[in-house]
């Protein structure tokens, strides 16, 4: 890795500071200049991940206050086929890593008790049951029999059953099952009396009747006598109990999702697998917390109104099932949800905001990085935006890798690896502020990892992003998905990205906290900034875009304003004085909610972006001549809904022989009904006589 005097005069310099201390040693040799950095309480940036724990130790040894941050500068580009121009690199990682943290988010907070329901066959079940009973309170529940029989010694409950049913999460989870077999093993004693007496040997040491076998005897149910643990006539086979642990060992898990709820463990058969989630069980008792990954503003979601279902893409999204339909907003479950931030990457509103980091704070890691790179000397940044977790083990290998053995290139020295807690949680107007400070890709790395659904999802995002860009002007392809699983495959790719063109001038804006805010600043200076001088005033999007027109058949449209009662972003208005539909294109979010309030299937919808000042302003869609009260001349509603109310009504009994009193507004229908005392009125009919 080219790091010496020299390499650390230029990052200083980059860096806007002195000359960088360069080290070879500093974990071994030289960590007499680490501790001696550790004496003041300015922040501290050491780049190297590797010993992360010893330069932790030996700071907390030494009662060190300053705030120590790692940073990896070796794996993700010193260790590289282009490592010679690696530096503009380097200076933009270390910029990164110097920023303030973010501010705290709100927590979320589980508690455990240790009382764990290990679900299965009995020959998987008990013999983990044993094991784990030691540290754990152990309850089984057991969907088939074994040979070996039940333990000679009750050391946990025990119960059998089938059509299981399992919600809630670590320290609330909830199960419940039918009591299938006509023995119920908590109840029963294990004296083998049932055993000794049954003719067709239908009962073994499990305790469990085989129906295959039984001929209804019920000689068992005699030799149970008073216990009663035998009942093939019970009425009552609903269980449940409510556990902080669910060990499931059967064939098919029971919560089927790609994510699920923390404190659930789904093996199946595999006994590597049942070991190593036996360690992670043992583990789970006590007090935990995690970050509350989101920020819900329900005034800005789209999701339903009136009893109409609109946008629906976070819940068609998420993998953990942790948001769903809740009246005419959606409800986020903060202990289920598992920080991927996909919800809030396909929210066209921006009701659902990522917060590990916020928007503005990734915004301003970008701009950092970007930045100082193009200050350091270097040209075409990419991103490469990837998670935390398999993703930064990819790079690494990568890293090591084209270190060793010289096969692989390694990391570019143009791609600026960014770790995420995920890699679905950033989106569109992230992407967008990155071209527009001076990027020229911005790539998601995504592994087998990830559900299928956050890859459909990001790959959606990511066509209306460069479908935007493409319209603008810019060459090039600029955001992309890369599918990786091997480092090799890591690299083909990596070797493979080509730069898209950049603004001639970066963005100076920072990325604001509102979603559709943060996109108006990048959608502007991508705009003005555009390579060609273009008279297009819109950019077609594909569907599902969030952005977009409503079209209104003026012809089948009544003016009842429904949509404007159902439009949650204001995009469509009345207007107070005259009968007109009017339409702001800028506040419009694609969510349907309109199309599928209109009772006269007048509104279609045209994803697009609308690049001139028309999108700002109110556009009137419709308008009609109003229609004025014909005795007092008050105007009340339009001339096409009087006569649609006439033609429909005309041969109603409530308005037959007074027509004109549809015509007339609701003041003078009322004095119109006193003033003709000919009508027979509700309050003339008299009760009959009774005799």
């Amino acid at each position: 890795m080219p790091l010496d005097a020299a390499a650390g005069e230029k990052l200083g310099a980059a860096l806007g500071i002195g000359a960088l201390p360069v080290a070879n040693e500093l974990c071994r040799r030289e960590v007499g200049a680490f501790l001696t950095a550790t004496d003041g309480v300015d922040d501290l940036v050491v780049a190297c991940t590797q010993e992360r724990s010893l330069f932790s130790e030996l700071a907390q040894q030494k009662n060190s206050v300053a705030p120590i941050r790692f940073v990896n500068i070796r794996e993700t580009g010193g260790w590289s086929s282009q490592a010679g121009a690696a530096l503009p690199k380097m200076a933009a990682l270390l910029a990164a890593a110097a920023l303030p943290d973010p501010e705290p988010v709100p927590t979320v907070t589980y508690d455990s008790g240790g009382h764990v329901l290990i679900v299965g066959p009995a020959g998987r079940v008990l013999p983990w049951a044993e094991r784990l009973g030691a540290q754990l309170d152990v309850s089984v529940l057991l969907t088939a029999g074994d040979a070996a029989g039940l333990p000679v010694e009750r050391s946990f409950p025990t119960f059998s059953g089938d059509q299981i049913r399992i919600e809630g999460w670590l320290g609330a989870f909830k199960a419940s099952w039918r009591q299938a077999n006509p023995i119920d093993l908590e109840i029963c004693t294990r004296c083998n009396a049932c055993i000794d007496v049954c003719p067709e040997n239908a009962i073994g040491f499990d305790y469990q009747v085989d129906p295959g076998k039984c001929a209804s005897h019920r000689d068992c149910v005699k030799a149970c006598g008073a216990i009663g643990a035998i009942d093939f006539m019970r009425d009552a086979i609903e269980r449940n109990g409510e556990f902080d642990l669910v060990f499931d060992l059967s064939d098919r898990a029971l919560i089927a999702l790609h994510q699920p709820p923390q404190g659930y463990f789904a093996p199946g058969a595999d006994p590597a697998r049942q070991a190593d989630d036996a360690l992670k069980l043992s583990a789970m008792t006590g007090e935990f917390e995690k970050p509350k990954f989101f920020i819900y503003k329900e005034k800005l979601c789209a999701h339903s109104r009136n009893g109409k279902i609109g946008c629906t893409a976070c819940i068609d999204v998420c993998s953990a099932a942790a948001v769903s339909h809740h009246g005419d907003q959606i409800r986020v479950n903060p202990n289920l949800c598992i920080g991927c931030g996909a919800c809030t990457t396909v929210c066209p509103s921006g009701a659902l905001a990522y917060a590990y980091p916020r928007a503005p704070d990734m915004g301003q890691r970008f701009k950092t990085l970007i930045g100082t790179y193009a200050r350091a000397g270097g040209r075409q940044p990419a991103l490469l935006l990837h998670d935390a977790e398999r993703g930064a083990q990819l790079i690494g290998q990568l890293g090591r890798l084209a270190s060793a053995g010289g096969k692989l290139q390694g990391v570019p020295a143009r791609v600026l690896p960014v770790d995420l807690h995920h890699a679905a949680s950033t989106g569109i107007e992230l992407w967008l502020a990155a071209i527009a400070y001076g990027a020229a890709n911005v790539t998601v790395l995504v592994t087998a990892q990830q559900a299928p659904e956050y890859t459909v999802a990001l790959a959606k995002q990511i066509e209306v992003a460069q479908t935007i860009l493409t319209g603008l002007g810019y060459e090039g392809t600029h955001f992309s998905l890369l599918r990786a699983d091997t480092p090799a495959q890591l690299d083909q790719a990596l070797a493979a990205l080509q730069p898209g063109q950049a603004p001639a001038r970066p963005a100076a804006f920072n990325v604001a906290a509102d979603k559709r805010g943060a996109l108006d600043f990048a959608l502007e200076h991508l705009l003005r900034c555009a390579p060609a001088v273009t008279d297009r005033q819109e950019i077609a999007l594909p569907a599902g875009a969030l952005y977009g027109s409503v079209n209104v058949d003026r012809a089948a449209c009544t003016l009842c304003m429904s949509c404007v009662g159902a439009c949650p972003e204001s995009a469509l208005m009345d207007n107070a004085n005259l009968p007109q539909l009017r339409f702001v294109e800028r506040n419009c979010v694609q969510c349907g909610l309109c199309e599928k309030t209109c009772p006269e299937n007048a509104i279609t919808l045209t994803p697009r972006l609308l690049l001139t000042e028309a999108v700002k302003q109110p556009h009137v869609l419709n308008e009609a001549q109003p229609w004025h009260c014909i005795r007092c001349n008050t105007p009340f509603g339009t001339l096409q809904m009087i006569e649609n109310m006439v033609s429909k009504l005309a041969l109603h009994g409530a308005f037959a022989g007074n027509i004109d009193r549809l015509k007339m507004c609701s003041d003078c229908r009322v004095v119109d009904m006193m003033d003709n005392r000919q009508e027979a009125v509700i309050t003339d009919l008299k009760r009959p006589h009774q005799v």
